[in-house]
Order: structure tokens, then C-alpha cells, then sequence
């Protein structure tokens, strides 16, 4: 069995790869469809939560959500929560360019925050969820994102997701491959596939989904799947 990387690991490889992450278009573009997901979590986030005043981004990088979230709404405070210091100084400095409302940042694992009840409207949480390691830790981060959010407040996700078969997830790698070579060739796809090997444990959507409802999410829906990822999300009931 492959040994994980730590916290600290994962934190240092984040700390080199700001200027990627700062690209809107390129940023993740391992990802297929990255920047489609990443326009209709605001979009969805803004129709459900049209009322939004502050918003929490988790695993907020170089904050490209939060500058999607404050194009429809530009009076949002924004609470930006990552690992990496270098990433989050970027973030602080774009998100507080774009914004009316107020910008602060917390540097902490997921984890190990300690954040208000109901301190929330929104809740995104992009490409970082597949760095959790147990149940134990999956479901605490959802309950953790029920409490901080008002009623009414919605939660957001986009990430890297397993598939349910093993043979179902082998064809997805498969055709995940294809498109990794088809961006920039076989040691690009190997790099990626070395790296989802040593950092990630992704967990199936429909885990995920069942999960946002155990916790208590209601209206819980998929916005997009495409192969070995996905954009979803759920509301806080009234």
C-alpha cells in the first residue's frame, strides 16, 4: 500500500504552485471541464443563496471560487482557508481587489479549524476534499460545514471523485489517461497519475451525496460528472 503524503507535504508542494493556481482558465486543468464546474458552482451557489453575505472557502488556493462567487455577488466577505501561506496572500490580494466586502484568511488544516455556528451563507470547497484519509474525517468535515453555515446556506463542491466499481473506476483511468496525454503526452498523464497515487483518496459521489444528507443537507443535487470529476452541492434547511 502506497504511503500518503502528510499535511506538511502537501503543504509544501502548494506553497511552489501559486502562479498555476492563479489561472482561471488553466489553473486545473487536469481537471476536464474545470472551469465549467467552477462557473456553475457560482452560478448554482448565487440562485440558491441569492441573499449571500459571507462566504467560506475551503481549500481556497489562489482563490479563483471565491472571484467567480463575487462577479454575481460583489458585496461578499470572504473567509479564505488553506494550507499553503503563499497561496493565501495571493488569494487575500485578488479576492480583496474584487470585492466590496471584507477578505480574511485562515491558514489551518480543514481539519483542525475551529470557525463560528452560523457564521456562513456559502460554502465552497474545490479540489481539496480528496485529501481527506478516513470516514472519520469525511464526515466530520460535512458536520463542520452544516454548523458553520445559517439556515438556508449552501455548500459546494468540486473535486476529484472515485468511482463506485472497480472495473468502472479502471475505464474511467483509462479514458482520464487518454485526455491527460491528449493535453500534453504520456509524461504529463504519468506525472498526474504518480502524483493522484501519492496525495489523493477520493471518495465515490454517491458517498458524498449520501453523506451532505446524513448531516442534515436537504435539495441536494449534481451539476455536472464528467468522468473522475464532479461539481454538487446541498442546502442548509430553513
Amino acid at each position: 500500500m502506497t504511503t500518503k503524503s502528510t499535511v506538511d507535504e502537501i503543504r509544501a508542494r502548494f506553497d511552489q504552485d501559486v502562479e498555476r493556481f492563479s489561472n482561471l482558465d488553466t489553473g486545473q486543468e487536469a481537471m476536464p471541464a474545470a472551469p465549467l464546474m467552477m462557473d456553475l458552482i457560482a452560478e448554482a451557489a448565487t440562485v440558491v443563496t441569492p441573499g449571500a453575505r459571507d462566504v467560506l472557502d475551503i481549500g481556497c488556493g489562489a482563490g479563483n471560487y471565491s472571484l467567480k462567487l463575487v462577479e454575481r455577488l460583489p458585496r461578499l466577505n470572504i473567509t479564505l482557508l488553506d494550507l499553503s501561506k503563499p497561496m493565501l496572500d495571493r488569494a487575500s490580494q485578488r479576492v480583496g481587489d474584487a470585492t466590496s466586502g471584507s477578505v480574511c484568511t485562515v491558514q489551518a488544516d480543514v481539519c483542525d479549524v475551529e470557525l463560528n455556528d452560523g457564521a456562513y451563507d456559502i460554502v465552497v470547497a474545490s479540489a481539496v476534499l480528496h485529501h481527506l484519509r478516513t470516514d472519520d474525517q469525511w464526515e466530520w468535515v460535512f458536520e463542520m460545514v452544516y454548523r458553520v453555515l445559517r439556515p438556508g446556506g449552501s455548500f459546494w463542491v468540486s473535486d476529484l471523485i472515485e468511482q463506485s466499481h472497480p472495473a468502472v473506476q479502471s475505464m474511467t483511468m483509462r479514458r482520464y489517461g487518454e485526455y491527460l496525454v491528449s493535453l500534453r503526452g504520456m509524461k504529463y498523464r504519468d506525472a498526474v497519475f504518480d502524483y493522484i497515487k501519492k496525495e489523493d483518496t477520493p471518495r465515490p459521489l454517491l458517498y458524498q451525496m449520501d453523506l451532505m444528507r446524513r448531516v442534515g443537507f436537504v435539495d441536494v443535487d449534481i451539476l455536472h460528472k464528467h468522468g473522475c470529476g464532479a461539481a454538487f452541492g446541498g442546502r442548509k434547511g430553513r
